[in-house]
C-alpha cells in the first residue's frame, strides 16, 4: 500500500518520529525472518521510503551504460588521464558492485502494504495487526494508542509475537500514562484520571495506572492545601504568613499549581494586602472616634471591591463605623447638645444600612432638643413630635415613656415658673412663698431635681438675709482687736447655727479671732525666750519656747522654729569645742578629726569664721607632718598628705607634694634613643630674583 492509501485515520509513515521508525523496523524484522514462522507479507514505513528513494534516484547500470558508450565512440587518441590503469580497476570495481546492488534491491522490494482501515480482522495475521497497531500508535493520542492496544492485546498467549507485543503495549501505555500527566500538568486532575482509566485492566501496565493516579490526586489535594491555607492566611490579613505558603507552591510537582496558580495566588495576595491597608487604614481612624475621620473610614471600606477576599470584612466594618458614629452622636445627645448629636446622624451614609436606626434616633433627638428649651410650648411641640413615631418602630417605648414624663413635665414647670416668679422679688416672704410652691412638685417627678436645686438656693438666699446682721456686728466689734472685743466677736459669729448658709463664713470669721486672741495671749512667753537666747543661755530658752511649741496654738510652729534654730546652735558649739580639743593633740589622726568636726560649724554660726581658720590652720600642720615623715617614709607622707581636705589653705601645695613623691617611687621610663638615618641632601630651592 503506497503513502496514497492510507486513510486520515491512520499515520503516514513518513509522519513518524525517530523512535517510532525504530519500533517499526524491529516489525520489518519480524516480517521477513524465518523464526516466528510469519510469511514476509507485511510491509512497513521503511519499504515504503526505500521504494520511493529507489524511485526517484533510477537505475544507476544504465547510467554507466552511457558512460561506456561514450568512451567507445571516443577518437582514437585517448586524453593522458584516460591511459591509466587505476582509473580502469576503480572503473572494473564500481560498475559490477553497481549492477549487483540493484538486483539484490529489487529482488528483496516488498509487496505493498496493507489498508488498515479495510482489513478483516478476525482473519488479518499478527504481522498485520502490529503493523497496523504501531501505525496508528505513531499519532500519540489517546484514542489511536488505545485502538493499537486492542489490536494486539487480543492475540493468544502462546503467540510467537507475545512477548515482543507485550513489550509494546507496555510502551504504549506509558504513553496513555504520559498524554495523562500532560492533562495534569495543565491542571484537569479528573481529564487526567478518566484518560489514565482508559487503559485496559487486563494490561500488565495497568498497575502503574493506580499508583499514577494516587500520586496526582496527592499532588493535587496539597496543592489544594497550601492554596487554601494561604487564602485563609489573607482573610486574616496575616501577609508574611499568605507569602510563605504561596512559596511552597513553587515546589508543587505540577506546572498548573507551581505556574499558573502560584501566579495567581501572588497576584491575589498583593491585590489583598492592598485591600487590606485600606482596611486597617479605615480601622484606625475609626479608633479616633471623630465624625470626619469615620466617614473617611467608610469611604475607605466601600472602595473595597467585591471579587477581594476581603470584601466581606469590609462590608462588616462599614456598619461598625456607622454605629460609632450614632454612639458619638448618643453621647452628644446624653450631654443635652441636641444640635451636634442631629448633626452627626445626619452625616450617617446609607451603606451602613443604619438608616432605620439613625431616622429613629434623629426623631427621638429632635423631640428631646424640644423639650429642653424649658418651657411648656417647647414640651408640648416635644410631645407633638414624639406622638409621630409608629408603633412599629424599636423606639416606640421610649418615645411613650418621653411623651408620659414630658406630660408632667408640663405641670412642674408651670409651677417651677410661677415660684421662680416669686423669687425674683428676693424678699424673705417672697422667697418663702418660692420655696412653698416648688415643694408642690412630687419628688417622682421628672422636674424634682430642679425643684430641689431651685428650693436649696432660696433657702439660702433667706438664711443669708436673716445671718447677714450677725456677721456684721461681729466684724464692727472685733475691730479694736483686744481681747475682750475679740471674744465678744466670736459670740456674736456664733449665733449662726450649724447647717446654716453663712455657717462656713462664720466659722472662718472665728479661727481668726482665735488666732489673734492664742498671739496676744503666747507672744511675751516666745519674746522671754527669744531674750534668754540673745543672752546666751540656749538651754533657758529652749525650755521657755517648748511650752508654746506643743501647745498647737497660734505660735506653736515660730516657737517650734526657733527652738530647732537654738538646738543646732548648741551643737555647733559642742563640735567646735570638740574639735578645739581633738586638734590640741598635735597628731596627724587628731589633727584630721579636728577638721571634720570643724567643718560640721554650721555656715549660719557666728562660729564658723573661726572654724575656716582652724581648718586652715591644722591642714598646714598635717602638710608639714608629710614632709617630714616623707624624709623618711615617703608612702607614710603621701597618705597624711592626701587626708589634708579639699578647700583648705594647704590643698594645693598638699597636691604637688604627692605628685613629687609619686614622680619619684615611679620614674618613667628614660625614651630610647632612635638611630639616626642620613639625611640625603635636598636642592635648595631658588626663587626668582636670587
Amino acid at each position: 500500500m503506497t503513502e496514497r492509501d492510507i486513510p486520515d485515520s491512520w499515520s503516514s509513515a513518513s509522519d513518524r518520529e525517530p523512535d517510532q521508525n525504530k519500533r517499526l523496523s524491529r516489525t520489518e524484522q519480524f516480517g521477513e525472518t524465518q523464526p516466528f514462522g510469519v510469511p514476509p507479507t507485511g510491509s512497513t514505513s521503511k519499504s515504503v521510503k526505500r521504494r520511493k528513494k529507489n524511485d526517484t534516484q533510477g537505475l544507476p547500470i544504465n547510467s554507466h551504460s552511457e558512460e561506456t558508450a561514450q568512451l567507445s565512440s571516443a577518437s582514437g587518441k585517448w586524453p593522458r588521464w584516460m591511459k591509466s590503469w587505476t582509473l580502469w580497476l576503480v572503473l572494473l570495481m564500481l560498475i559490477p558492485g553497481s549492477v549487483g546492488f540493484l538486483a539484490m534491491a529489487m529482488l528483496l522490494k516488498l509487496p505493498t502494504a496493507p489498508n488498515c482501515p479495510s482489513i478483516f480482522w478476525p482473519l488479518a495475521s499478527a504481522s498485520v495487526r502490529l503493523h497496523c497497531a504501531q501505525l496508528a500508535a505513531s499519532k500519540q493520542t489517546v484514542n489511536d494508542l488505545l485502538q493499537a492496544i486492542a489490536l494486539v492485546k487480543q492475540l493468544p498467549q502462546n503467540h510467537p509475537l507475545h512477548g515482543e507485543i507485550d513489550r509494546f503495549i507496555e510502551e504504549w501505555s506509558r504513553d496513555i500514562l504520559k498524554l495523562a500527566d500532560q492533562s495534569f500538568q495543565t491542571g484537569n486532575l479528573e481529564e487526567a484520571i478518566a484518560t489514565a482509566r482508559k487503559i485496559p485492566e487486563d494490561v500488565s501496565a495497568y498497575k502503574l495506572v493506580d499508583e499514577q493516579v494516587d500520586k496526582w490526586q496527592s499532588i493535587w489535594t496539597k496543592a489544594e492545601e497550601t492554596y487554601n491555607g494561604a487564602i485563609a492566611e489573607v482573610k486574616e490579613r496575616r501577609w508574611q504568613s499568605a507569602f510563605m505558603l504561596s512559596a511552597k507552591m513553587l515546589r508543587v510537582d505540577n506546572q498548573y499549581w507551581a505556574g499558573t496558580k502560584y501566579d495567581q495566588l501572588n497576584r491575589l495576595i498583593a491585590a489583598a494586602r492592598e485591600d487590606g491597608d485600606k482596611l486597617g487604614k479605615a480601622e484606625s481612624l475609626a479608633s479616633s472616634k471623630v465624625v470626619d475621620n469615620l466617614l473617611e473610614a467608610i469611604k475607605l471600606a466601600e472602595s473595597i471591591g467585591q471579587e477581594s477576599y476581603l470584601y466581606q470584612k469590609a462590608q462588616e466594618a462599614i456598619p461598625a463605623f456607622g454605629r460609632k458614629m450614632l454612639e458619638l452622636a448618643q453621647a452628644k445627645l446624653d450631654k443635652q447638645d441636641a444640635e451636634e448629636a442631629l448633626n452627626i446622624a445626619r452625616q450617617i451614609p446609607e451603606s451602613t444600612k443604619l438608616q432605620g436606626e439613625t431616622d429613629d434616633f434623629i426623631a427621638i433627638a429632635d423631640a428631646k432638643r424640644s423639650a429642653w428649651i424649658g418651657n411648656v410650648s417647647g414640651l408640648e411641640a416635644a410631645i407633638a413630635q414624639a406622638q409621630q413615631i409608629d408603633p412599629s418602630r424599636p423606639v416606640y417605648n421610649e418615645a411613650q415613656q418621653l411623651i408620659a414624663r414630658w406630660q408632667l413635665e408640663i405641670e412642674d414647670v408651670a409651677n417651677l415658673e410661677k415660684a421662680r416668679m416669686l423669687a425674683s422679688q428676693g424678699t424673705v416672704p417672697n422667697l418663702t412663698a418660692a420655696i412653698a410652691q416648688v415643694q408642690l412638685i412630687p419628688a417622682t417627678n421628672p422636674r424634682a431635681t430642679e425643684a430641689r436645686q431651685e428650693m436649696d438656693r432660696w433657702r439660702a438666699q433667706v438664711e443669708t438675709i436673716e445671718d447677714q446682721p450677725y456677721l456684721e456686728r461681729a466684724e464692727q466689734i472685733a475691730v479694736f482687736d483686744d481681747i475682750n472685743s475679740l471674744q465678744a466677736a466670736i459670740a456674736q459669729a456664733s449665733e449662726i447655727r450649724r447647717g446654716r448658709a453663712l455657717y462656713p463664713e462664720a466659722r472662718k470669721r472665728i479661727r481668726t479671732w482665735v488666732g489673734k486672741i492664742q498671739r496676744i495671749q503666747d507672744q511675751p512667753y516666745l519674746d522671754q525666750a527669744q531674750e534668754l537666747a540673745q543672752s546666751g543661755n540656749l538651754t533657758a530658752a529652749i525650755s521657755a519656747a517648748q511650752q508654746i511649741a506643743s501647745s498647737g496654738r497660734a505660735l506653736s510652729q515660730e516657737a517650734q522654729a526657733a527652738i530647732n534654730d537654738w538646738e543646732g546652735q548648741i551643737r555647733t558649739r559642742e563640735n567646735w569645742k570638740k574639735a578645739q580639743e581633738v586638734g590640741a593633740a598635735g597628731t596627724p589622726e587628731a589633727l584630721v578629726e579636728a577638721i571634720r568636726l570643724a567643718d560640721r560649724v554650721s555656715n549660719n554660726s557666728i562660729l564658723r569664721m573661726d572654724a575656716n581658720l582652724a581648718i586652715d590652720q591644722w591642714s598646714q600642720q598635717l602638710l608639714e607632718i608629710a614632709r617630714s615623715q616623707g624624709q623618711s617614709d615617703i608612702a607614710r607622707g603621701i597618705d597624711i598628705a592626701k587626708s589634708i581636705p579639699r578647700g583648705s589653705a594647704a590643698y594645693s601645695a598638699a597636691q604637688e607634694q604627692i605628685k613629687t613623691w609619686q614622680d619619684f617611687l615611679n620614674p618613667k621610663p628614660e625614651p630610647q634613643p632612635q638611630p639616626q638615618t642620613e639625611s640625603l641632601p635636598f636642592p635648595q630651592s631658588t626663587t626668582n630674583g636670587q
